[in-house]
């Protein structure tokens, strides 16, 4: 499985960003998903994430009410929209892919390259 994550970019404090994860295989819908995002100096953090069938998510208290990850299994891709983006919400975002497990935990079989959010303030 790849994974291939954009959307990234500048932009200022109370804007919005969609993230998109597009992949490749025909077993896109088996696996759960997640985002993940590092900013600089610090660990790789949990962001959001769902199940297979999108029916089950999760998020960070930190992006709870202003984050909303979604999925769209024919097309093989994961959505994260972003809204009311804060500074410390700067990062590069990272998506990735598992078959089963915690999806809260990095512990994922593939990632994409990650896709870089600048918000200033």
């Amino acid at each position: 499985v790849q994974l291939q994550a954009s959307g990234g970019g500048l932009v200022q404090t109370g804007g919005s960003l969609k993230l998109t994860c597009v992949t490749s295989g025909r077993t896109f819908s088996m696996y759960g998903m997640g985002w993940f995002r590092q900013a600089p100096g610090k660990e790789r953090e949990f962001v959001a994430a769902l199940n297979w069938s999108g029916g089950s998510t999760y998020y960070a208290d930190s992006v709870k009410g202003r984050f909303t990850i979604s999925r769209n299994n024919p097309k093989n891709a994961m959505y994260l929209q972003m809204n009311s983006l804060k500074p410390e919400d700067t990062a590069v975002y990272f998506c990735a892919a598992k078959p089963k497990g915690d999806l809260k935990v990095p512990s994922y079989d593939f990632w994409g390259q990650g896709t870089l959010v600048t918000v200033s303030s």
